[in-house]
């Protein structure tokens, strides 16, 4: 039997009750279970630790001709962008891949690519699983946080504002160009290739913002359909001015229809978008200039007006713009759709 359920319906429906009931009668070592960037397990009064798996599959999230070193780097660094999230230091990863056949240079340039960001990040490979079968890359990523600190979606506060760091819709402008719905002189595609392909985990600004931001995530599925989960597990309502998206130049060559969507909803960013009350601005700025990172104020969080979390778009003039003119910007990637 078929559904329409999505990704984040299905899980609600059939594994979060199952969990949540069972934490209930836990000895309450773990102190935070789905529906995070990460998982929060309490190891002693000074340290938590953060867990978070992501997984890879091949015509689903990456093409059957991809690059195997690029993809090396991205199977890591997507879990370690959910680490960065929560405001943890990368520990450790374990490994699960189903291969279909045993291809030496293949594995060669993959494990170059995972081991040079795993070096980067001091973050050793302890652990895993292999078998046969289609490409799936599984990685499950272990960080370690203060206790208290975790950065969790869960507390976002009416008159916090509304940040983003890095640029937002290149990955998506790259995935259009290869699959052709657009044309991009190669000098361009270049320069934002390694947006989609080598994404960058924010890991210092995460540790940098704990005891600063008040709710955050990492921007994988589009920042506005992102931005709701903060919104729903915080109660709260958001404002976004649309103009203040960070767009690099190479996407603001594009129509304004396609820079809106690529970077309201287009996905695969793997930027952190967070909430941080106003008094904390000039240190989000000092933030900005330590770590040579554009972190851009794009809105500001509000008082929860109905049953579920609304998000209104401004025009430059601070003019809320019509739902029928923006309902397209509120689309993001689902698994199953």
């Amino acid at each position: 039997m078929q559904s329409e359920l999505g990704e984040f319906e299905l899980i609600q429906r059939f594994f979060k009750t199952g969990a949540d009931a069972m934490l209930s009668l836990n000895d309450r070592s773990i102190s935070l279970g789905i529906g995070d960037d990460c998982a929060l397990l309490k190891l002693n009064p000074e340290e938590t630790m953060a867990i978070t798996s992501d997984m890879l599959v091949e015509d689903r999230h990456f093409f059957a001709n991809a690059n195997p070193e690029w993809l090396g780097h991205k199977a890591l660094a997507v879990n370690l962008s959910d680490l960065a999230a929560m405001g943890a230091k990368p520990i450790g990863f374990t490994l699960a891949i189903s291969l279909p056949r045993v291809d030496l240079a293949w594995l060669e340039a993959f494990s170059k690519g995972l081991f040079a960001l795993a070096h980067e990040y001091s973050c050793p490979l302890i652990g895993g699983d292999t078998t046969a079968g289609p490409l799936n890359i599984c990685i499950t990523a272990f960080g370690s946080i203060p206790q208290g600190k975790a950065i969790k979606r869960s507390e976002a506060f009416p008159g916090n504002d509304i940040w983003v760091s890095g640029l937002v819709g290149d990955a998506r402008l790259v995935l259009a160009a290869l699959r052709h719905e657009l044309t991009l002189p190669p000098k361009d595609l270049q320069a934002i290739d390694a947006r989609m392909h080598q994404p960058t985990p924010r890991i210092q600004l995460g540790m940098e913002l704990r005891g600063i931001a008040t709710a955050a995530l990492d921007i994988s599925d589009g920042l506005l359909g992102d931005l709701k989960h903060i919104l729903t597990q915080s109660r709260v309502d958001a404002e976004i001015f649309l103009d203040r998206l960070p767009k690099s130049v190479t996407l603001q060559q594009q129509s304004e229809s396609i820079q809106n969507e690529f970077a309201a909803c287009g996905g695969d960013d793997y930027e952190i978008c967070f909430t941080a009350p106003p008094d904390q601005q000039n240190i989000i700025h000092d933030i900005s200039k330590k770590l040579n990172l554009a972190i851009t104020q794009i809105g500001r969080i509000k008082t929860m007006e109905s049953s579920k979390p609304k998000i209104e778009l401004l025009d430059q003039n601070g003019r809320v713009l019509s739902e029928s003119k923006v309902a397209y910007l509120f689309k993001s990637f689902d698994h199953f759709a």
